[in-house]
């Protein structure tokens, strides 16, 4: 089925909603809101949540146009390639620049974002510590 866009409603309501280990990290789990089916794979909008304890993700960086995060609920402690750290708590937000290198190394308990990007297959790229 063609979608375009514009001419299409997507409305979900969190009890239609699953969490599901579906996403990049083993101690996230991750709810599709279906904005990848509805655009044809241009964005990806998917709310995750901290279900363990937090391993570092280790040094990476994302091919992609656009990587977003929004804080709906505690904390995620970043570093990035130039020396800087960030923690970005709940109502922050946040925009990684495809290509630039960083790693998660912590977040809370309670830790719940939503994360928007594009591709809706955004590639991630192992790298050595910077």
């Amino acid at each position: 089925m063609e979608t375009n866009l514009v001419n299409e409603l997507l409305c979900q309501q969190l009890a239609d909603a699953a969490f599901g280990k579906t996403g990049r990290r083993s101690f996230f789990e991750y709810r599709d809101t279906g904005l990848g089916d509805l655009t044809e794979g241009k964005y990806r909008a998917q709310v995750m949540r901290s279900t363990d304890v937090m391993e570092s993700t280790g040094w990476h960086y994302h091919e992609c146009d656009l990587q977003f995060v929004y804080v709906l609920k505690g904390w995620v402690d970043l570093e990035f390639e130039d020396g800087r750290s960030e923690r970005l708590s709940e109502g922050g937000a946040m925009a990684i620049p495809s290509g630039m290198v960083h790693n998660e190394t912590g977040c809370s308990n309670d830790f719940e974002a939503l994360e928007v990007v594009a591709p809706s297959e955004m590639v991630t790229v192992s790298v050595d510590r910077p």
